[in-house]
């Protein structure tokens, strides 16, 4: 357990960091998720709609670093080849 003050700091940091995190992560994953079901049953006018506001939430998971630039940049592409 950490014994100093700041080091006391930094695990409520690391905490509440993790949980934010977590929470675009699996904002990222059932936005992707919910175009990929869209695709399925065949709804391609709906999942281009959706596509703008998935990008939106790649994009936001690349800037915080929860994926890299170009995970982002992959994920997107293969979306839009998908769709389009």
């Amino acid at each position: 357990m950490a014994v100093t003050k700041s080091a006391k700091k930094r695990l409520k940091q690391n905490k509440k960091r993790y949980v934010l995190n977590l929470r675009y992560k699996r904002k990222m994953k059932e936005s992707v998720k919910e175009i990929r079901d869209l695709l399925k049953e065949g709804k391609k006018k709906k999942a281009k709609e959706l596509l703008p506001s998935v990008y939106k939430v790649i994009d936001k998971a690349a800037k915080r670093g929860i994926i890299k630039e170009n995970t982002a940049s992959r994920k997107k592409s293969r979306l839009t080849k998908a769709v389009g």
